[in-house]
């Protein structure tokens, strides 16, 4: 329930969310790296294809987010990646919608944001062994806050949504595991055969 869909979420929180998104994103195009665009178009159409393979999970469902992924590899420009790839997932296949975009856009792209902002610093310098633990930070990171952020955004909107906030978080604890997972085995094998896709120090440490 990353996605959430039009007509869910109360005014404020909707303005809120559009808002600080615009921000983000008016930053991150400042700090764009055009050099990186390539390997954004590559993960944001990762992204939009992983989650369009949902996995029920009681009275929600799941899908890998790869935002912590996303964040340590591109850091800023992870945001207008992610943004295209919701825009376009809302016009096609109608996840989320276009009034909660803002929304939508803040609980995946801030995560991410954050995992960089933790994470990456060490992974510049990290040695293997040491590769495969930080994405897995950044994968379980990812996720459990992104499930933070919906389980806010609706039980910020009313108090009957409550209990689906609380589910949400709940749910998304299992995906972190699997997210943790694939995030650190992806991290090891580009460490291994394509360390110019890393950040920092660690391209000359390969």
């Amino acid at each position: 329930m990353a996605h959430i869909p039009d007509g869910v979420l109360s005014a404020p929180v909707l303005l809120t969310g559009a808002a600080a998104s615009a921000g983000l994103l008016a930053i991150a195009l400042r700090r764009l790296d055009w050099e990186g665009l390539p390997q954004a178009a590559v993960l944001a159409a990762a992204f939009f294809v992983s989650s369009l393979i949902s996995i029920p999970l009681g009275p929600s469902s799941a899908h890998l987010l790869l935002n912590g992924l996303m964040g340590l590899l591109l850091g800023w420009t992870a945001v207008p990646a992610l943004f295209v790839a919701l825009v376009l997932q809302a016009a096609f296949f109608g996840y989320g919608g276009v009034v909660v975009l803002g929304v939508n856009t803040l609980n995946i792209a801030l995560p991410a944001l954050l995992c960089a902002a933790a994470l990456r610093p060490l992974l510049s310098r990290a040695r293997p062994r040491a590769v495969l633990g930080i994405g897995a930070a950044a994968g379980a990171a990812g996720v459990l806050l992104t499930a933070l952020m919906v389980a806010l955004s609706l039980g910020l909107s009313g108090e009957p949504f409550l209990p689906a906030a609380k589910a949400v978080v709940i749910i998304y604890v299992p995906l972190a595991l699997v997210e943790a997972l694939v995030t650190g085995t992806v991290l090891g094998f580009l460490h291994r055969v394509a360390p110019e896709m890393l950040p920092g120090p660690i391209r000359s440490a390969a």
